[in-house]
């Protein structure tokens, strides 16, 4: 997984970084509107859009990412309450009980070994701290984030397949199955509240969306030019429920995991 966020993946990530920031304004907003101020770590940071919207609010946020690439990114956002470091959570060594919050947007669904890494978090938080995650409820309750991958199937026999169980996008849909990891890494009043909210990009962006990020990105990075057109004609109309005159419109339906140290 870390080869992956310092390869393609952070490098489409980093490219797309203005519109990613505005398509999940709206799950930031949701994330981060009732931090008032701490120390907060921002696991997964990713380019960093929400480790500085916090900053900003509290006065200091620490972001941590495996992509160096997109720290970099991160740090050319030029906040100087945003602290960001490029480091493995599950495995680094963060001075202990040091946090009040730790918070996450999609960030912490990668973890090879979720016990281990949430385990390794919660000894970086204070007692009494916060977690407070957004994580993705199924895919079937996602059909935004898979119609590219379902669509452009016949064409890229190569595409990687969904492991829901495993590290990836869906990996926290379950919360029976994530509660008990949380639990034995030593969080407490673990709770998994569905949130759905209202995203939206240019219909202009659309095609460079699917064709950069996620399973079919990573797929047509390596594609010759034919490939990527046929790809694109055979995707592009499957989006068609979601176009709305020059917006294309999606609901994230999304569990708001929170906790307690």
């Amino acid at each position: 997984m870390d080869t992956l966020w310092n390869g393609r993946a952070g490098d489409a990530w980093t490219r797309a970084q203005g519109l990613l920031d505005a398509l999940f304004l709206p799950l930031e907003r949701l994330l981060v509107e009732p931090v008032t101020g701490g120390d907060v770590l921002d696991v997964g940071c990713g380019t960093g859009a929400t480790t500085v919207a916090v900053a900003r609010r509290a006065g200091r946020c620490t972001g941590v990412d495996v992509s160096a690439r997109m720290i970099e990114a991160a740090r050319d956002r030029g906040c100087p309450e945003a602290t960001f470091i490029v480091a493995d959570a599950q495995e680094h060594a963060f001075v202990p009980a040091s946090f009040d919050l730790v918070m996450s947007r999609f960030g912490v669904m990668f973890f090879a070994d979720p016990v281990r890494a949430f385990a390794n978090l919660r000894r970086a938080a204070r007692p009494g701290a916060g977690l407070r995650c957004l994580v993705w409820r199924s895919a079937a309750e996602n059909p935004f984030m898979t119609t590219a991958e379902h669509a452009a199937a016949p064409l890229l026999p190569g595409l990687p397949p969904r492991r829901p169980d495993g590290p990836g996008q869906f990996a926290f849909a379950e919360p029976d199955r994530v509660s008990p990891m949380l639990r034995e890494a030593g969080w407490r009043d673990v709770a998994f509240t569905p949130v759905d909210v209202e995203c939206a990009m240019p219909e202009s962006e659309l095609t460079g969306y699917f064709t950069r990020l996620g399973p079919v990105g990573l797929v047509l990075a390596d594609a010759d030019e034919a490939t990527r057109a046929a790809v694109v004609e055979a995707v592009r109309p499957a989006f068609a429920p979601y176009v709305h005159a020059d917006e294309v419109r999606f609901t994230a339906a999304c569990w708001l995991l929170t906790a307690v140290s």
